[in-house]
């Protein structure tokens, strides 16, 4: 897994925006830091809690010169049905291939369930140089991280 100081892994995916555009993370932090919220599913009760949560922290992040994206499994049609449902202001990165939480080690599954190679619920700052400043990362799908933790992170970076 990524930690604190590593070299972020670069990713370009699908961005889930209203429409469907492409996000390049190196091309994201050159307009300042990341936040890069992982979660497993769009439509759950837990991930539309947590996505609900930094929306309305939204002007927080922003206040830092922070970006905020929420990065799952789910296509970028279905993130801009969630987006909708639960009143989203910031974009969703598709990681249908599963790349991008194979390159953070944030895969996990719910065997039981039968459904394999979610994101954990997982948090990363990546600033400007594409390093991680901060990184929670979580095995239980039903925590959601410290959002007073994330605000004072994007705050130092």
């Amino acid at each position: 897994m990524v930690s604190v100081g590593d070299e972020a892994p670069d990713f370009t995916a699908p961005l889930a925006n209203g429409d469907v555009a492409e996000i390049t993370l190196s091309d994201a932090v050159a307009d300042g830091p990341v936040v890069l919220a992982f979660f497993p599913g769009a439509f759950t009760s837990v991930c539309s809690t947590e996505l609900e949560t930094f929306d309305d922290r939204l002007d927080e992040l922003a206040d830092a010169g922070v970006s905020l994206y929420g990065v799952s499994i789910d296509t970028p049609f279905a993130q801009n049905a969630f987006r909708e449902e639960v009143g989203l202001d910031f974009a969703l990165v598709s990681d249908t291939d599963r790349d991008i939480v194979d390159a953070y080690d944030v895969k996990m599954d719910f065997t039981a369930l039968g459904v394999h190679d979610l994101a954990k619920r997982a948090v990363f700052v990546v600033d400007e140089d594409r390093r991680i400043t901060y990184a929670w990362v979580t095995d239980d799908p039903g925590v959601e991280p410290d959002y007073d933790d994330v605000v004072a992170a994007v705050a130092d970076s």
